[in-house]
């Protein structure tokens, strides 16, 4: 019995040995890069590359390399942290999911070609899960059917599958990414409101924690289903998200949902006298601009108008020239589950005339409705329904009618915060996660169900909530760097401290290097130490590029002294440290970093 004491321990020491062993950067696999990818369009991409976190397979497919891995961790960590923190409950879903329980919800066909399907050896298609509320509806359905049993919540920490058109800016936008969802079931709609509270305030923790200021817009829900969402945004250049923000009253809004504040639709054009309508020549031309060029007419003075096929009915959208249309509001007014840009032939059905040349007047037994911002117009411009005509002088009532009035239009930076009326900023912003309220979408759909206290049977009413892992990384690099590399922030960062031995060789500097490298892991400091056979200008350029947040320089001319070196990578200030108070230094620092990540999450 007291062999086998003796030998545990010694595997213990020898694993720990080789721990230390391990956090060697030559025992490592750190491959940086001096040259910038040319494949990489984000710098979080470029920098991803650069720094050795991550290789490219295929389009839109990564290895994470050990440093990135870390970082994957790191967030994993923190996200499991506050989800645990709320109650909610970890589980692991199959990325192979049944394509009944997808034509079950009635999702097979909204996703569409974005979904990646395959066929079996016995012939079923197989879903690559690019979300998993049919999975776990088809659990709870299976296993809830009391509301004793309720509130739950359930969360994971998967890889999700979506066949992207285009794969963009790295492992923000791939076919293959790691994603958090988690899945709340309630009795009641009251009983969702608290549980959507409750991930809304786990989301700001979890972005404040990674060093990320994330902003909650409202947003649509689009596939996913339900009434209200948010998304939390985070502004960036590199976003393929544009949001609209308010710095006056906080509003916040994703261009698809962002309200048009009624301020936005008075003119002063309603004063003039209506003149008779006239049409005019205007070969060859087809868009708002080229009209405009033409008639020397500036495009809020025209109105478009657009021929959508909705749920195979087409309808008629009036837009006016120097605003876009919203499809997303167009599709919650209609009501409708498709919408597409109608064709040619269903174009010339219902004005009569060509492609490019649409307008309101005269149209054959079609829904028209109009966005907000043309009440009021007088006297302007519209297709002819035509070739190579157009009117001008058209006017509201006289010449047509608008039977519904909607906002249905995109926000602009010239447009009014719908909430106080004061100016607004559009930004571009990258998507970190989101939360939506799904009520009774699958639910019903897949009798996900209860019995409640009377004995009566009711539907569970379902939240959804999911983060993006690998964007909270990469959108964590594209805040967080200068024109030397990343700058970790220290709760995400791979190491929180590099060792950079100048002369590795020399006796007396390996010895204080090992000695202190020793003392740091002892301490529970995560360190890496840069060991390399290499010239002090290759380590340092590589010790900013990879970004963690403290190094340590040793050198025999420091060490004659009895002083070290500590460089913070995020100011780039140099510490003179006594050798012997080095380990204090460095948990001083580390404790300084840790209050005020504390103190941003007070704010």
């Amino acid at each position: 019995m007291l062999i086998v004491i003796a030998r545990s321990r010694r595997r213990r020491s020898n694993l720990k040995n080789e721990t230390y062993k391990n956090m060697r950067w030559s025992k490592y696999f750190i491959p940086t890069l001096k040259e910038v990818p040319s494949e990489a369009e984000a710098v979080s991409h470029r920098l991803m590359i650069r720094s050795g976190l991550i290789r490219k397979l295929a389009s839109g497919a990564y290895t994470y390399l050990p440093l990135g891995l870390r970082v994957l961790q790191k967030i994993q960590n923190i996200i499991r942290e506050e989800m645990n923190k709320q109650g909610a409950i970890e589980l692991f879903m199959p990325s192979m999911q049944p394509v009944e329980l997808w034509h079950e919800s009635g999702r097979f066909k909204d996703l569409g070609e974005d979904l990646i399907t395959y066929k079996d050896r016995h012939n079923r298609v197989i879903v690559f899960g690019p979300t998993h509320e049919e999975v776990i509806t088809d659990l709870v359905r299976n296993h809830i059917n009391s509301y004793k049993q309720l509130p739950v919540t359930f969360y994971q920490i998967q890889t999700k599958f979506r066949d992207e058109v285009r794969p963009r800016f790295g492992v923000i936008r791939s076919r293959e990414f790691i994603m958090k969802d988690a899945y709340s079931f309630d009795r009641d709609w009251k009983g969702l409101d608290k549980s959507y509270q409750k991930m809304y305030e786990a989301y700001e923790n979890i972005f404040k924690r990674c060093g990320l200021k994330a902003i909650a817009v409202e947003a649509d829900s689009g596939v996913m289903g339900g009434d209200v969402s948010h998304e939390f945004m985070v502004v960036s250049d590199s976003g393929e998200d544009l949001l609209a923000h308010c710095a006056s009253c906080g509003y916040a809004g994703s261009l698809a949902v962002a309200e048009i504040s009624a301020q936005a639709h008075k003119r002063t054009s309603a004063q003039e006298k209506q003149k008779p309508l006239q049409e005019i020549d205007t070969p060859g031309v087809t868009t708002i601009e080229k009209v405009g060029h033409l008639l020397k007419v500036k495009p809020e003075n025209m109105v478009k108008t657009l021929i959508y096929a909705s749920d195979e009915k087409p309808v008629a959208v009036l837009i006016r020239g120097d605003h876009e249309a919203n499809e997303t509001k167009i599709k919650k007014f209609l009501k409708c589950q498709k919408l597409e840009m109608a064709n040619e032939d269903v174009i010339r059905k219902i004005t009569g005339g060509p492609m490019g040349f649409s307008g309101p007047v005269g149209l054959k037994e079609t829904r028209v409705i109009a966005d907000s911002s043309i009440k009021g117009m007088v006297n302007f411009i519209t297709g002819a329904n035509k070739k190579d005509k157009h009117y001008i002088n058209t006017n509201i009532d006289r010449d047509f009618k608008a039977s519904e009035w909607a906002d249905l239009r995109m926000i602009t930076d010239k447009d009014l915060c719908p909430k106080c009326n004061k100016s607004i900023k559009i930004e571009h912003a990258i998507e970190m996660g989101h939360v939506f309220k799904l009520g009774l979408k699958y639910s019903k759909a897949m009798k996900a169900e209860f019995v409640d206290e009377s004995g009566k049977l009711k539907p569970i009413v379902m939240g959804c909530y999911g983060i993006g892992v690998n964007r909270i990384m990469a959108t964590a690099i594209e805040i967080h760097n200068d024109n030397k590399g990343i700058i970790w922030p220290l709760a995400i960062a791979p190491f929180q401290v590099l060792i950079i031995p100048i002369n590795y060789k020399e006796e007396s500097v390996k010895k204080a290097t090992d000695a202190i490298y020793e003392e740091l892991n002892k301490a529970g400091i995560e360190t890496l130490l840069d060991d390399r056979d290499e010239s002090a200008g290759i380590k340092f350029n590589d010790a900013e590029l990879i970004g963690i947040p403290f190094s340590i320089v040793i050198g025999d001319r420091g060490l004659k002294k009895g002083k070290l070196e500590i460089k913070i990578r995020a100011t780039g200030e140099i510490l003179e440290v006594k050798k012997e108070e080095i380990k204090d230094k460095i948990l001083a620092l580390l404790s300084a970093c840790h209050c005020e990540e504390r103190s941003d999450e007070a704010i």
